[in-house]
């Protein structure tokens, strides 16, 4: 399932105008869309994995943490890489 939460993540961030989320917006979308019920500590446990692959960047904000997209990030959505840990992109559809 952590798998494809992070690609979920990165393909969610892709669709932002500013392409970052905050991970009280970004639990609420997993549960609400994918039915992953998960506490918003997991979600920002998912964007450190994602952070220590280079797929986004993390900023605290508050209580909360905001995850921008990265080049690498979008590359992976691309295929044209694959990140160890995250669903490749072609594996789920929109």
């Amino acid at each position: 399932m952590e798998e494809e939460a992070r690609l979920v993540i990165l393909k969610e961030l892709a669709k932002e105008d500013n392409k970052a989320m905050s991970s009280s917006r970004m639990q609420a979308y997993l549960l609400t869309r994918f039915l992953i019920d998960k506490p918003r500590e997991w979600v920002e446990q998912q964007y450190q994995y994602l952070k220590d692959m280079g797929a986004v960047s993390v900023v605290k904000l508050d209580t909360v943490r905001l995850a921008r997209l990265e080049e690498r990030g979008e590359h992976h959505i691309s295929g044209l890489i694959k990140i160890p840990g995250v669903m490749p992109s072609s594996a789920r559809p929109e």
